[in-house]
């Protein structure tokens, strides 16, 4: 027994010393390597008679054990055992563990040898350091402003469509002016705040100088709006933007389609679309400058302009008697608008009110200058031109002859061909400067020269003439049928096609219809400038007498024009009578078959020519129904 409290006892020390030196060499093998262990905690002895804590543990089953020795002989020691061993088994409610609780006195330790204990030192915690005191300047106050405009943006978006519907703008025109608000998040172009911005302002002014170009005024109006109102500014932005599209088209030949008028007028027209507008207009400094740029800026049609002011500022301000409407009347016709009819056209009075020849001449005179058949018959047309004054119907003129001009390419080119089929002359021009001018002969009415732009390319010396299929159709075919000779017979060959077609061609020579020369510029009109064996016709006032091309008096003399030092007049007349010789001009000229019936020169001097096709009054009867 003695033996046995011996080994606990010393079992006992052992293990309080190991318990004692652990955290002190654990710290001073973290020192030799550098690394800190956190602080060790107190060791707590509790002592037996202290008060345990009261939990509510359901007591346990108590279990008596019998330590009984079994039967025969036991030591001393074993009874002594058995008689201090004395307890009881508690188990868990689970029956998972069971404990022996038992009485045993508390060893007796030896003392400590205070050499063997070494205390134990709290491990140092470190310092954090206290961030330095920063002085920070005082935050700026954030002002946040929508972008200009920005407030509109929703209504804009829903009055896109409804507000660009002008009636003469086209689905794409006005699809255009949706996309580019859509483009622009749907912010005002032209209005700023409550009213209309620099720009706006300055587009509103040029509309409202829309008639000294010859527009009607009245086509480019911008609606009341009321600044207060959101959804009528929003209207009113939209709007502006379309009339400044519409503006803009019209200026530059949109009002009517001249290919509707006559299939012989098909000028290329340039016509801007919606979003080039409104980028230049949005982007410029001076938008009312940039939407009057639209117009012709050519010398002709300035003076057409400045001429059209003038007319206006001397209008009389008494309007013209009207002639009653009645019956057409003709030379020896009696008629009580007779006398009436004379005072208009300045002649003197008569004792009898018989329409005379006189008459019939004065009034042919009128319906010339108005554009009208110059017949001298007193139609309703001609009643209805006389009871305008006549600065009113030279401004009407003047206007159509301006609304031709807007068909032109806005680049006439530095150095260009101009011929103008009414006064039966052809100009070669460098710049505004005449370089070279000629008489020539132009399409009969009813083989009329049609209007239109080209770029001439190449000259052919002894070219063959290939007879059109309108002549072909009109004067060949019906002679073939009546004698297979009759092309033979006038120097023409006859080429058959496998197909059954016919095409008759004469072959160069001086009695070709072209002549020794012609100047090619392809188009679909297959009409180009020539030279002719007839050239006695030059000396006619009134020389419309081709089958739609055009006759040149001097064509070797325009070939110097256009081919340049290498190819003179002299070399050229050397090929007459050899093959057919192409030549290349050294670049494309560009060439214009124009029709102006009206000339205002630089003076404000005008010149009238006869409407020989009635392209002029087509033009302005158009115009006046479209008013």
């Amino acid at each position: 027994m003695r033996l046995r409290r011996l080994a606990e006892t010393v079992s006992a020390t052992t293990l309080s010393l190991a318990l004692l030196l652990a955290p002190a060499a654990a710290q001073e093998t973290a020192s030799e390597l550098g690394i800190p262990l956190p602080e060790q905690p107190a060791l707590v002895i509790v002592k037996r008679d202290a008060e345990p804590q009261e939990l509510d543990i359901p007591a346990p089953a108590e279990v008596t054990l019998d330590l009984r020795p079994s039967a025969g002989p036991q030591s001393a020691d074993a009874a002594e055992t058995r008689e201090m061993v004395t307890g009881a088994l508690s188990t868990r409610p689970d029956n998972s563990a069971a404990e022996l609780e038992l009485d045993l006195p508390e060893p007796e330790m030896p003392p400590v040898d205070p050499a063997l204990v070494k205390p134990v030192e709290a491990a140092p915690q470190p310092q954090l350091a206290r961030p330095a005191q920063i002085d920070l300047p005082p935050l700026p106050d954030v002002a946040v402003t929508m972008p200009p405009g920005l407030e509109l943006s929703g209504r804009i978006a829903a009055q896109a469509e409804i507000a660009a519907a002008l009636p003469r703008l086209s689905a794409r025109e006005r699809a255009d002016i949706v996309a580019a608000y859509a483009a622009n998040e749907n912010r005002p172009f032209w209005i700023d705040g409550k009213e209309l911005g620099a720009a706006g302002k300055q587009i509103v002014a040029q509309l409202g100088r829309a008639g000294d170009d010859g527009l009607r005024a009245g086509d480019y109006l911008l609606p009341i709006f009321e600044g207060s109102d959101k959804d009528s500014l929003a209207a009113a932005d939209i709007r502006l933007s379309a009339l400044a599209v519409l503006y803009a088209r019209d200026a530059r030949g949109g009002r009517i389609d001249p290919r509707r008028l006559s299939k012989l007028i098909t000028p290329k027209l340039e016509l801007p679309s919606a979003t080039e507008v409104l980028s230049e207009l949005a982007g410029a400094a001076d938008a009312g400058a940039v939407l009057a740029a639209y117009n012709p800026r050519h010398t002709g049609y300035q003076h057409l302009k400045a001429k059209l002011a003038e007319l206006r500022a001397h209008k009389p301000e008494t309007p013209v008697a009207r002639i009653p409407a009645g019956p057409a009347l003709k030379v020896g016709m009696r008629d009580e608008r007779v006398p009436l009819i004379r005072a208009r056209l300045g002649l003197g009075s008569s004792e009898e009110p018989v329409y005379d020849r006189s008459t019939a001449l004065a009034l042919a005179d009128f319906q010339k200058q108005a554009g009208l058949r110059a017949d001298g018959v007193l139609s309703d047309q001609t009643v209805a031109a006389l009871a305008m004054p006549r600065s009113t119907r030279l401004e009407s003129d003047i206007i159509a002859q301006m609304e031709r001009w807007r068909w032109l390419p806005s680049d006439l080119g530095e150095n260009r061909i101009v011929v103008n089929i009414p006064e039966y002359k052809m100009r070669v021009m460098h710049g505004d400067k005449l370089a070279y001018e000629s008489r020539v002969i132009v399409g009969k009415p009813e083989s009329a020269t049609p209007v239109f732009s080209h770029r001439m390319e190449h000259v052919v010396v002894n070219p063959s003439w290939y007879v059109p299929p309108s002549i072909l159709k009109k004067e060949f075919l019906p002679g073939l049928a009546n004698d297979p000779n009759y092309a033979a017979r006038r120097g023409y060959v006859v080429t058959r096609g496998k197909n059954g077609s016919i095409s008759v061609r004469q072959p160069p020579g001086e009695r070709n219809a072209l002549g020794w020369i012609k100047f090619m510029f392809p188009n679909d009109h297959a009409v180009y400038l020539h030279d002719t064996p007839n050239r006695g016709l030059f000396g006619a006032g009134k020389r419309a007498f081709s089958h739609g091309c055009v006759r040149v008096e001097n064509p070797f003399a325009l070939a110097d024009q256009v081919l340049g030092p290498e190819w003179t007049s002299e070399r050229l007349k050397r090929l007459i009578g050899s093959g057919e010789r192409t030549i290349k001009l050294p670049q494309p000229l560009p060439i214009h078959l124009v029709y102006e019936t009206i000339v205002v020169n630089e003076a404000g001097a005008v010149t009238t020519f006869d409407d020989i096709y009635g392209f002029h009054r087509l033009v302005r009867n158009a115009l006046e129904q479209r008013s």
